[in-house]
């Protein structure tokens, strides 16, 4: 079945084309360390190698592909201390959108996260991780928009989208979806209580991997996606 990249308005073939795999890497289709071949994939979008070209070029800036020699371009796979050192990064940066969002978040801003924990709830309570992680996002998404600033919300989500391929992992492990629930509700109430040091330690916390978590967690990639 061949795949489609109908330019939107304002948008180029080459972007929308960058658009599509780079949800293809988010969502697990394309995976750390496969390889992105402009044939193939000019083949699989029914588009020329030109645009392909550019959607490739613009995905190895954003870091989600590399280019390595004799392979070409391929998903961007981490070595495990680049990994750890990225979820401690992404640790500080949700820690600070936490913090903003308690001394600036609206009433609807918080309203509409309270709805996504809505939905985050019933898709545990039917043992839906894939749709529970799709959510997950959402919630996220809120929070950062909530903290008001531009530029963080962008640096934040440019490392969640590297972190993407790996990070939805940790969905699967046992349990975890119970405790994002609960440090979600934890993130939720300090912000409605404008209590900004707490909000910004329960969204840290909530991101951080440590001890057992962080050893469950490297466990369950397979030595195929690291460096």
């Amino acid at each position: 079945m061949t795949d489609t990249a109908t330019p939107t308005r304002g948008t180029t073939l080459a972007q929308d084309l960058r658009d599509a795999l780079q949800r293809m890497i988010v969502e697990g289709d394309l995976t750390p360390g496969e390889r992105l071949d402009e044939t193939v994939l000019a083949k699989r979008f029914s588009v020329s190698r030109t645009p392909v070209r550019e959607a490739l070029k613009a995905l190895v800036a954003t870091g989600l592909a590399e280019v390595k020699p004799r392979q070409g371009t391929t998903v961007s796979t981490l070595s495990i201390p680049t990994l750890i050192e990225m979820f401690e990064l992404m640790s500080a940066l949700e820690g600070l959108c936490a913090r903003l969002a308690a001394r600036r978040a609206t009433g609807e801003e918080t309203h509409a996260m309270h709805a996504v924990h809505a939905r985050l709830i019933e898709a545990y309570e039917r043992n839906d991780p894939e749709a529970f992680y799709a959510i997950n996002a959402e919630f996220h998404d809120l929070l950062y928009a909530a903290a008001h600033t531009h530029f963080l919300a962008g640096q934040t989500i440019a490392l969640r989208l590297r972190l993407a391929p790996y990070r939805r992992k940790v969905t699967y492990l046992p349990g975890r979806m119970r405790d994002t629930l609960k440090e979600h509700a934890t993130i939720l109430a300090a912000i409605e209580d404008g209590n900004s040091e707490r909000a910004q330690q329960a969204a840290s916390e909530h991101v951080r991997l440590l001890g057992d978590h962080l050893s469950d967690f490297i466990s369950t990639i397979p030595p195929e996606l690291l460096t």
